[in-house]
């Protein structure tokens, strides 16, 4: 008998926490953060992570696990998630996997094999020492010319990742692209649902308007300028996250304020349209259109519900 796992994705701001705790009460249910930002201690406003209050109970994982200044990768995900998946089991529970970050998602629904991943320390030197020397952009393209669709997946600003993916194709002599295409075609070991909540894009784009000027209400700035005093700079992993990017340029006197939380609304946004073609992508996957459903939690709640009992998720 393959064990039961239940994954609520979908684009940032679309609405995934709330749902995902309603979801947990009706079936005995845990949940396991699938967020790239959301394992790091104090990263709280710009994560938009889960408070207490919110959480109502529901036991939580993957969040406020790490300090800032720790690497956080797809391959320690899995490695964590899959502990927590163990727990969750014995414990007699339902996991949820919630995020927005798909590879991470893919990694646990697939068991991704992360063996061939090692890192060659001189090979990424070399590659970080290109981007320092000719740019961001220069090293984006050289990433183009071996490996399109990796490419068109990572930010040029991401520098860590388009890295990652040309330190793979080089060690390796084959794309990472081709290698996440051949695991995805692995049968998942679990028995799982994977539901992506969706909205109309013009108000999915209002809500994500509406979140970043609550994050600057919240303090979004106090709390980037406190990660800096602790020593934080954007070479780290955590602070490439949106948000704190952006005021750590306004900090640093590159742009102003004004543009920093313009441009954090523009690349959110773009961000938002990245997930959505990711999860397109996906196979299997259930869509949970808000619209259809009236924006209603409760109808929502009874489709999913049903499509649990119709595969044995429940009983």
């Amino acid at each position: 008998m393959k064990q039961p796992l239940i994954i609520l994705a979908g684009p940032t701001a679309v609405g995934k926490t709330s749902l995902s705790v309603r979801l947990a009460e009706q079936i005995n249910g845990a949940v396991i953060s699938a967020d790239s930002m959301q394992a790091y201690r104090h990263l709280d406003i710009g994560s938009a992570k889960i408070t207490k209050e919110e959480m109502r109970g529901i036991p939580h994982y993957l969040i406020d696990e790490l300090a800032p200044e720790e690497e956080f990768n797809v391959a320690a995900f899995q490695s964590m998630a899959n502990a927590y998946l163990k727990k969750i089991y014995r414990e007699g529970r339902i996991p949820i996997l919630v995020g927005g970050t798909g590879f991470y998602i893919q990694s646990v629904l697939y068991q991704i094999d992360f063996s061939n991943e090692e890192t060659n320390g001189r090979l990424r030197r070399d590659l970080e020492a290109f981007a320092a020397e000719e740019g961001k952009e220069a090293l984006h393209r050289k990433l183009s010319e071996v490996d399109p669709d990796s490419a068109c997946a990572i930010h040029p600003n991401n520098v860590k990742r388009v890295v990652r993916a040309l330190e793979y194709y080089l060690q390796n002599g084959e794309t990472i692209s081709g290698h996440n295409q051949r695991q995805r075609q692995k049968i998942s070991p679990f028995n799982a649902a994977y539901f992506v909540l969706n909205d109309e894009r013009g108000r999915l784009y209002q809500s994500i308007e509406a979140r970043v000027d609550l994050m600057v209400a919240r303090g979004l700035l106090e709390e980037v300028k406190k990660l800096k005093e602790m020593g934080c700079h954007r070479g780290m992993t955590s602070m490439q996250g949106l948000g704190y990017k952006e005021m750590l340029a306004f900090l640093d006197g590159e742009i102003s304020f004004e543009e920093a939380v313009y441009i954090l609304k523009r690349d959110t946004r773009h961000f938002a349209k990245r997930q959505l073609t990711w999860f397109h992508r996906e196979k299997d996957v259930i869509w949970v259109d808000k619209g259809a459903f009236s924006y209603r939690e409760d109808a929502m709640l009874d489709y999913m519900t049903g499509i649990l009992k119709e595969r044995g998720i429940l009983r």
